[in-house]
This record gives C-alpha cells, structure tokens and sequence, in this order.
C-alpha cells in the first residue's frame, strides 16, 4: 500500500511540475499590450482548465492502482476521454459567457499541449504496433471490405478493433474471432428540426465529439486504418486523434464523399464544395493511402497532390461456386418466405423435396436441377442514387415480350439483394409490373447465405454507376469470385474489372441489356452458348483471392513502418 501511495504522490507531482511549467510559458507569451484585467482572467482561466485536468486524471489514476492489472490501461484511456469531454464543455461555457471564439478555444490548446507532454512522459505500450484500429463511419455489416481487412490482420497475428454502426450483423468470421474486437458506436441523427443544413451541421458535431472520444478511450494503437467515404467529419477527427495518440494514419479511399453528395445536391451546391475542400484538405494528412483502382491511384495523385497504393477488390475464399446440395437447401430456407423459389404447383412428385429450382430425392438424398426450371437472375445493391433499376425493370419487361414470342428462352426469378435509402420506392414500382414469365423478390441475406446464392446464380446484373468514376463495384468481384458472368452497366474504368466478350458484357441502357439477357439464355440451361463459355473463362482464368492481393499490397506498407 505504501508503494502505491508513493506512486500517486509522485504522479501528483509530476502534474504540478506541468502546470508549472505551462503557466511558465503562457506568461512569457503574453502580449505587453494585454490589461492586468485580462491577464489575471486569462491566468485564472487556465489554472482551473490544468486543475480540472489534474484532478480527473488523478483521481482515475488513483483508482486504477486499486483495480486488477489488467484493467489500468482501460482507466487510463477513461482519463483521456474524460478531460476531452471536460474541455469541450468548457469551450462551450466559454461560449455562452460571452467570450469571443479565440478565447472560448484555449482550453482546447492547452489540453493538446498537456496531451503531448503527457504522451512524451509516458511512453507507448511497447506492443502498440500489433494494434491496429478499422474505422467505418457506416455499417459494419454492410462494410465487407473493411471486415477483410480486419481479417488479414488478424491472421498475420495483430489485433484488432473494428469501430463503426452495429446495423447488420457482421460477417460469422469476425464475431468468432479472438483477436477482433468490435466496437459499436451510434448513427447520431444531430438536431431532428430547423433548416436541412443546421440539422446536417449539428449531426457532424456530434458525431465529431463522439468519434473524438472512443478514439482516445481505446488503448494505444500502432495503426488507424479507415474507410473513405464517408469521411465528413472522421478524416479529421482520425487525424487528431492519430496525431495524438502517435499511431500512423491510413486512409482506404473507397470513392470520394463529396462525389456522392453531388449524386443528391448537384456539384455546385455549397455543401458539396465544401465537402470536396474538406475531402482534399485533410486527406493529405495521412501517412499512408490505399484506393481500389489505378484510375483512382492517378486522380490522387495528379488533382489532390496524394500518393496511394491500389488495393483491387478481390473475392475472398468463401466467394466460390456452390455445391448442387448447398444450392438445394438454400432455395429450400428461401422458398418458406419468398414464392418465386417454390416450386410450380401443378406438378407433384412423390419422396421428392422440391424447389423452383432443385429436387432431393427424399429416400436416396439426391439433389438434381428441376426440368424447365427457371433461369436464376442476381443484382446486388445499397439501394442508393447511383444505381438506376429502372434500367432493369425495363429491360425484363422487355425479355417477357421476348419470351411470349420464343418458347425456348426460359423464365426468370430475378433476385434484388440488399437494404438502402430508395429499396421502398422500387418495391413498389416493382408491384405494378404484371409478369408472367418473370418473378422478382427483394431479400436481405446474411453474410454467409450472400455467396451460397451468388454461387447457384445464372447470372449476375450490376447498375453500379461510379459517383466519380473511378471506383469499382464489388458486388462483381464477388460475382467473379463465384465464376458468374457478368452484365454491367458502362462507365469511364469499368474495363479494369469487366471484359466484354470474356467474363461478361457491358451496356448503356435498357435496350441493350434486355438484348444481352435474349442473347445470353437463348441457350439456357446449356453450355454451350455465351454464358458457358464466360463460366469457363471465368474457371480457367485463375483469379487473385483477397488474402494473396492484401499479403502483396498492404502486408509490406505495415511491416516497414514495424521495422
């Protein structure tokens, strides 16, 4: 006991030779032209900040020496969060007593300069380059990307703490293991009345403090990889806080936020112009940058002076073709809620499980394809404004003229994954189509079913339009990965990623995609015609998985900061 009250006062007094020695430093700089008024306020005001200050990091010091040992970095990283959230409420209280906004900052300033001497006293946990923090200001569960990466670290032996929205459950893989720890931060709407730009402005403060202090809470990391877009207000805050806390700084560009924002604003909208400056601004304080394509890699480094390594989207093992039996027991679970997947009725067949698609021999257990099934159309979307499935809707109004006249193209289920912001205003839209050789459904899977459907599908349809055009839609690499060709929609560096001719087609509007879909199942359920041989091209093309494109790319960049 008496050792650890040594400790305390020795800690105490290390503070006090702090305060000391700012009070120290914030005199020499005074203005001569300061009134003794402003002076003495000035003093005062900084004496209870660095008092504040001391008291809460001390008292949870003081209480971390009578907790297990295990715990005393979780209380440290208390200590830091609370004296954020003191400094913020003195800012404000500094704001409403009428002080101007140079005033009201100071404690902001002063509690940085203490973090740095504090930082530099202390040392960093001699194991922070085996932490790596992944930040996604979005849903972790919807951020598939980013669940890789947390993956390929922990394989390579770091660990991990995954931050970002608790929406849709994560992938099995990441709540199974050990070394990766999630940890769930709220979607905080901001002011819920007023003008769209206040309610807009209030939501990105508070986000802004929240981030501000789970960052700081979480125990020292030796890296901060995350997710860009969305980046407004996280680049900023990820960058303080890396500053900080002393870990490098690494920012996946995914798209750019502002582009997006265009989408709903238009690109002369205020706030898109400041989300681009902002964007370009603080993307240029990182350490090091990754982006998805090569067109994106230049744009970087030509337009906002940044230099980046491209990280292609590669499917990951788990993306591959689907045994016939996984098929069968899939459409069996989706055809209890979805009818397109069950069987045509008027056909009935004893000891046999049927589905729109298989049959299991209920006695023998065998699974075989259902004669004149119909052929098994995907798309996969985030229900966002970059995707028109107006496109598709037309094009297969288009195919069930097609089928009316030709008896040997096959009926379609066609299968819309995902959840999103415009999934209501086309399932109704959906509603007033009367098909009778097509049948649409709008599913939400879970992350382990998503691939066992992309591996039983016919074909894939992607109306991924690039914001930017500069980043590629990952739904295809997942497509690829379960050798599915492929129809996408054109735009400027899809040809990094799609082949016409060789893994799939590409095209520009409705009429040409309902062309490709009579050209493509003319043949159907053959394999002789164009969708066989893109599934064979597809097989031999011996494509890169996600843990050999990681291992090459980014293994190396964390490695040489490491040695």
């Amino acid at each position: 006991m008496t050792f650890k009250i040594i400790q305390i006062k020795c800690l105490f007094n290390s503070f006090v030779v702090r305060n000391c020695v700012l009070l120290a430093i914030i005199n020499i700089k005074i203005p001569s032209k300061c009134t003794n008024d402003m002076t003495d306020m000035l003093l005062k005001n900084i004496n209870a900040i660095i008092g504040v200050f001391a008291v809460v990091r001390v008292s949870l010091n003081f209480m971390s020496y009578f907790k297990p040992r295990h715990n005393q970095e979780n209380t440290m990283a208390d200590a830091n969060a609370a004296v954020a959230v003191v400094t913020v409420s003195l800012v404000v209280l500094g704001l409403l007593s009428g002080l101007s906004l140079s005033w009201a900052l100071l404690p902001v300033a002063v509690v940085v300069l203490i973090f740095v001497l504090a930082s530099g006293l202390r040392g960093r946990d001699e194991l922070a380059h085996l932490n790596v923090c992944v930040l996604v200001l979005g849903d972790i569960g919807r951020s598939p990307r980013m669940q890789y990466h947390a993956l390929s670290l922990s394989r390579h032996g770091y660990s991990v703490t995954l931050i970002g929205f608790l929406g849709s459950k994560p992938h099995q893989d990441i709540l199974e293991d050990d070394r990766i720890d999630i940890l769930p931060i709220s979607e905080l709407m901001g002011l819920r009345v007023g003008p769209k730009i206040f309610r807009y402005v209030s939501k990105v403060i508070l986000q802004s403090f929240q981030l501000f202090y789970v960052l700081m809470k979480i125990e020292d990391q030796g890296y901060l990889l995350m997710q860009n877009p969305p980046g407004l207000p996280a680049i900023a805050v990820a960058w303080v806080a890396s500053r900080l806390r002393g870990n490098q700084f690494i920012i996946d560009w995914h798209n750019y936020g502002y582009s997006i924002m265009a989408l709903t604003h238009g690109e002369n909208h205020l706030i898109v112009k400041v989300a681009k400056w902002y964007e370009k601004l603080f993307g240029c304080f990182s350490d090091h940058n990754l982006c998805v394509t090569n067109a994106m890699r230049e744009d970087l480094r030509k337009n906002w002076n940044i230099e980046a390594t491209t990280l292609y989207d590669k499917p990951p093992s788990i993306f591959r073709e689907t045994p016939l039996k996984l098929q069968h027991e899939l459409f069996v679970r989706m055809s209890s809620v979805y009818s397109p997947f069950r069987p045509s009725s008027d056909v009935t067949k004893e000891h046999m499980e049927r589905t729109a698609f298989t049959e299991r021999n209920t006695h023998t257990g065998a699974v075989t394809r259902s004669s004149g099934r119909p052929a098994l159309l995907i798309s996969s979307t985030s229900w966002t404004e970059d995707e028109d499935f107006s496109i598709l809707l037309q094009a297969l109004q288009e195919y069930e003229k097609f089928v009316e006249e030709e008896d040997k193209l096959p009926s379609l289920v066609c299968v819309i994954t995902g959840k999103g912001p415009q999934k209501e205003y086309y399932k109704k839209l959906i509603d007033t189509k009367e098909f009778q050789h097509v049948k649409i459904c709008t599913p939400w899977m879970e992350a382990e079913d998503y691939p066992v459907l992309l591996g039983s599908a016919d074909l894939g349809v992607c109306l991924h339009k690039s914001s930017s055009g500069l980043d590629l839609p990952m739904k295809v690499v997942d497509m690829f990965g379960c050798c599915l060709p492929v129809c996408a929609i054109h735009f400027k560096c899809l040809h990094e990623l799609v082949k016409h001719e060789e893994n799939g087609l590409i095209f520009k509007d409705s009429n040409e995609l309902s062309q490709q879909l009579k050209l493509l199942f003319s043949d159907f359920p053959g394999d002789q015609g164009k969708l066989g041989i893109f599934r064979k091209n597809l097989r031999e093309s011996g494509q890169q998985r996600w843990n050999e494109n990681w291992d090459q790319n980014v293994l190396p960049l964390i490695k040489e900061h490491c040695d």
